[in-house]
């Protein structure tokens, strides 16, 4: 239980999550039994339809790359109900053979230590069986995370995290590296908020080519900033006469 309290959730800035894990470890190498089961029912063995929200909006910091990773067990309400009060009597049945065994049967008679020694070899059979489960889910869980380790690896989960494209094609232009980078470009080249668009581009070619038009579907870049909606677009005349168009980040209303 202390193993799987420790890695089914993490959440939070990419460079902090190894220290999270290893505070999450240390946090609860101390805990009792009946403590661990209570957390394991809160947040890994849940009832179907769970949420819980491991990057709550305002605590996330907006100048880097955070994540939240978490592997649960979703049960019929009426199943997890079931399951989480077998857990608790085991809970109990622990106590019980801890602090009361003694209390119990009469240790200093033959026939009171065969009643304790038959108490001891039932209770056995019921925390083997609870114990064979738990190691089925531990082993679910290892699984998970082989799989999800397995994908990050991929390069669908690089277009995910870094450019916000998901696997099937779709992005939302708020969580895209084109408006990351673009945002960047203006800061950059810009000055009082405006840059030249055709100043941003170059430094993003520079910076970070592999953002373009064409990777979120566009035909140009005047296309994108419009698309987008995140940016304000502005013509003005140069001073030989041509026209160039300015960009700005659109502020929140």
């Amino acid at each position: 239980m202390k193993a799987m309290l420790a890695h089914h959730e993490l959440a939070g800035s990419l460079e902090a999550l190894e220290e999270q894990r290893s505070m999450r470890i240390e946090k609860l190498s101390d805990k009792s039994l009946g403590t661990l089961v209570k957390a394991l029912f809160e947040t890994y063995v849940v009832p179907d339809g769970f949420e819980r929200d491991l990057l709550p909006e305002g605590k996330v910091a907006t100048d880097r790359i955070s994540i939240g990773i978490s592997f649960r067990m979703s049960m019929p309400p009426d199943r997890w109900a079931q399951t989480k009060e077998e857990v608790e009597d085991l809970v109990a049945m622990r106590n019980d053979l801890v602090h009361h065994l003694i209390d119990r049967f009469d240790v200093w008679s033959e026939e009171g230590c065969v009643a304790a020694i038959r108490h001891l070899e039932d209770s056995y059979g019921r925390i083997d069986g609870h114990y064979l489960e738990l190691v089925e889910w531990a082993k679910s869980m290892e699984a998970a995370r082989d799989a999800a380790e397995s994908f990050s690896r991929s390069p669908a989960f690089y277009e995910l995290t870094v450019n916000g494209i998901a696997p099937d094609g779709s992005f939302a232009w708020s969580n895209s590296g084109m408006v990351r980078a673009l945002s960047e470009a203006i800061v950059a080249t810009g000055t009082e908020g405006w840059a030249r668009l055709s100043d941003a581009r170059d430094w993003m070619a520079t910076h970070d080519a592999e953002q373009t038009p064409e990777k979120y579907g566009c035909r140009s870049w005047q296309q994108a900033v419009s698309e987008s909606r995140l940016f304000d677009l502005q013509y003005r005349t140069s001073v030989d006469g041509r026209r160039e168009a300015w960009i700005r980040k659109r502020r929140s209303s």
